[in-house]
């Protein structure tokens, strides 16, 4: 029986460090704040946004949330990024993706200062996760996924690891964060040759392929350790990762179940850098 990775251990001692740093902050009369922008009302980004809005509450971060419709025009749009960028009182970013399809994403990314991008959007962030470089922050995701593995002492030194997916909001970055903690890295993908016999080979997994349960026991062997980042809905109306679970248990060394995985873990990693944003600003 795998032990479970369990995401609230991993975000307790997030937290204990973020309320540490919070306090520091309000000694110089700084209260860290998180700008949200949500374009529409998709109810996945609108789930997030609470769960963001009330672990923020919960650690002494405030918010200030800035609400467009989902046909709002590009400058409009653009009008907002500018605001929070030069609002000295925001010292992070929340925007959501993907946009609306009549709105250039890329433009509008760009438009966030590095300094306020808290999820590793910008092209510039992303330059600092792959040059290994302090520039921004790296997406909150892959950055949780290493916040588990370091928790629990997992030592990537050496070892062999496969990451499933290659986005680049959590598959490409993922990978770069291994590189730096020494380990062998192979990317899979819709591309992949025998994607099973692939992932066998890896003591350490990363799986987001963004398909339920896709990662099944013919995946897997004894000794690894398998880092779910998917959240599905199944045809019981259940939250799933990309992970079979219940194959995965029986036959590796340790996993994260979804949910209570990675997805809290990511929420305390984005106040994280909200918080560390406003350090850097002012400590």
């Amino acid at each position: 029986m795998a032990k479970q990775l369990l995401g609230k251990e991993v975000t307790a001692a997030i937290n204990e460090k973020i309320r540490a740093d919070v306090a520091k902050l309000t000694e110089k009369g700084i209260t860290p704040a998180l700008g949200i922008i949500r374009v529409g009302e998709r109810e996945d980004d609108m789930s997030y946004e609470r769960g963001a809005v009330k672990r923020c509450e919960t650690l002494g971060v405030s918010c200030k949330k800035f609400l467009l419709p989902a046909d709002v025009s590009e400058e409009e749009l653009l009008k907002v990024i500018d605001g929070v960028n030069h609002d000295d009182a925001v010292h992070g970013v929340l925007l959501f993706r993907p946009l609306p399809k009549h709105l250039n994403e890329e433009r509008i990314i760009n438009a966030l200062n590095i300094e306020k991008d808290v999820d590793g959007i910008t092209d510039g962030s992303l330059a600092g996760v792959f040059a290994g470089k302090p520039l921004g922050f790296p997406p909150c995701t892959p950055k949780a996924c290493m916040e588990i593995l370091d928790y629990y002492g997992i030592d990537c030194t050496g070892k062999k690891a496969v990451v499933v997916g290659r986005s680049l909001v959590v598959g490409k970055p993922a990978a770069m964060m291994l590189i730096k903690k020494n380990a062998t890295v192979t990317v899979c993908h819709t591309r992949t040759t025998d994607m099973p016999s692939v992932v066998r080979e890896a003591d350490i997994v990363i799986v987001a392929a963004g398909k339920a349960k896709v990662v099944d026991g013919s995946y897997l062997r004894a000794g690894q350790v398998v880092i779910d980042v998917g959240i599905n809905v199944n045809e019981d109306g259940k939250l799933c990762g990309d992970v079979n679970y219940e194959e995965a248990e029986r036959i590796v060394d340790a996993v994260t179940p979804v949910p209570g995985g990675v997805g809290s873990v990511t929420t305390s990693v984005l106040v994280g850098h909200v918080v560390e944003a406003a350090m850097r600003k002012y400590l």
